[in-house]
């Protein structure tokens, strides 16, 4: 019966984390985004983002966008610093062309830093990324 389930690959869907300035605030602050690198729109997106390590858990985050244009990006959260040492864990679930997509992005503790930051696809900033 398993074999008979078809679960289609996500490809050109991100996660990547962003150190950005805060004009309001006057900081600099991480903030998490889904990247939609695809042709096509994606509707639906549930995101629930957690973070864990052998000891800690965080409460769960969940986020909804009702649509993501093709060749865009949306905020997920903000994020603070003490969080990049944990696990952090975003399932994200869509609807594409009538058929569910769902992947795991995790980034590991105490891979979000600046010494990784990298350009990043659709967006003029720099951040860590999980293809």
């Amino acid at each position: 019966m398993k074999k008979d389930i078809d679960i289609p690959k996500v490809e050109d869907v991100y996660v990547a984390i962003v150190n950005e300035y805060n004009d309001i605030y006057k900081t600099q602050d991480w903030n998490a985004y889904i990247i939609n690198d695809k042709d096509v729109d994606l509707e639906m997106v549930l995101i629930v983002t957690s973070g864990y390590s052998e000891k800690k858990m965080t409460s769960i985050f969940r986020k909804k966008v009702d649509l993501l244009p093709k060749k865009s990006y949306a905020k997920i959260e903000l994020m603070q610093e003490d969080l990049f040492t944990l696990n952090n864990q975003f399932k994200v679930t869509f609807f594409q062309d009538n058929k569910m997509f769902d992947r795991t992005y995790t980034f590991r503790k105490n891979t979000v830093n600046l010494q990784d930051l990298q350009e990043l696809p659709l967006m003029e900033a720099r951040g860590v990324l999980v293809k």
